[in-house]
C-alpha cells in the first residue's frame, strides 16, 4: 500500500500563514495600545498645563478644570478627575481602546518653585 502525500505541503503552508497572520494582528493591536497610551499621556500633560495656565491668568479652580476638560475632549480623551491645590493642578485622563479596555494617564502642573 502506497501512501499519497500530495497536498500535505499546502495544508502545512496554510497553517503557517494562519499563525503568521495571527501574530501580525496581535502586533498591530499591541502597537495601537502603545500609541494610545502615548497620546493619552500627552493629552494629560497638555490638560494639566492648560489648567495651570488658567490659574496663573487669575481664573479659579473651576475655570482651570473647565480648561482641562476642554483640552482633554479635543485630544479624544475623557477627564476623569481634576484637583486644584494652591497653584498646582492634577488631572487624570482616560481613553478607550476598542475591544481591550481603557488606558489612563495622570499629570500635574504648576509654577516652578525657585
Amino acid at each position: 500500500m502506497i501512501r499519497d502525500d500530495r497536498g500535505s505541503a499546502t495544508v502545512f503552508a496554510v497553517a503557517v500563514l494562519a499563525v503568521l497572520f495571527s501574530l501580525v494582528v496581535l502586533g498591530v493591536r499591541v502597537g495601537e495600545a502603545v500609541v494610545l497610551r502615548h497620546r493619552v499621556t500627552a493629552a494629560a500633560d497638555l490638560a494639566a498645563l492648560a489648567a495651570a495656565g488658567a490659574l496663573a491668568s487669575g481664573g479659579g479652580g473651576e475655570e482651570a478644570c473647565r480648561r482641562a476638560r476642554w483640552v482633554a475632549e479635543r485630544t479624544g480623551a475623557a477627564l476623569d478627575s481634576c484637583a486644584v491645590s494652591g497653584r498646582e493642578v492634577t488631572v487624570a485622563l482616560s481613553a478607550p481602546l476598542a475591544g481591550v479596555g481603557t488606558t489612563n494617564a495622570n499629570a500635574r502642573a504648576g509654577p516652578a518653585e525657585a
